[in-house]
């Protein structure tokens, strides 16, 4: 219970951060600018970037399965978007139905990621807010029509490592 709560208050601490930027409800009507040349990552924010960057590169290699690596595999996380869907494999199935060919899933980029490292009781990192844009280089649609967007990802430090716990994807 204390758990769910500490994530709950993370993600909503994550929303008024972008609200407060004037990024939550809004979309870029461009493909979003190149990342400026990124500060050297420490710890944590290091092996959050390694897992994303791994992500774009399963996905543009069409394998939804290895892009769902840095996901925890448990019924409580949590994916929104245009609905609620809760637990790693209806995640996994809702990507593999929404892209059912290589031609739809496109070349995948991330840019503006901001990484937000947030101490536990213990006194390290237990949970990152991430934060940043998505577009989609493709030539053809399924059931996902969207190129282009923002995220904001809920990641945990634990047993397995960084996990991502929460994704909002708009």
């Amino acid at each position: 219970m204390r758990r769910n709560f500490l994530v709950l208050v993370v993600f909503l601490a994550a929303l008024g951060v972008g609200a407060v930027r004037g990024q939550v409800g809004t979309e870029p009507t461009a493909k979003p600018a190149a990342q400026p040349e990124a500060k050297p990552a420490v710890g944590g924010e290091a092996a959050i970037r390694a897992a994303m960057a791994a992500q774009a590169a399963a996905w543009n290699h069409g394998n939804i399965t290895a892009f769902m690596a840095p996901y925890e595999d448990s019924p409580e996380t949590t994916f929104i978007g245009s609905t609620v869907r809760k637990g790693y494999g209806p995640i996994l199935e809702r990507y593999k139905q929404a892209y059912t060919s290589r031609e739809q899933m496109g070349t995948l980029s991330f840019t503006g990621i901001e990484v937000r490292l947030l101490d536990g009781s213990c006194g390290k990192a237990e949970f990152a807010v991430v934060t940043g844009h998505f577009h989609l280089e493709r030539g053809a649609r399924g059931a996902a029509k969207k190129d282009d967007g923002i995220f904001s990802l809920v990641w945990r430090n634990g047993a397995q490592g960084w996990r991502i716990v929460l994704d909002h994807t708009s």
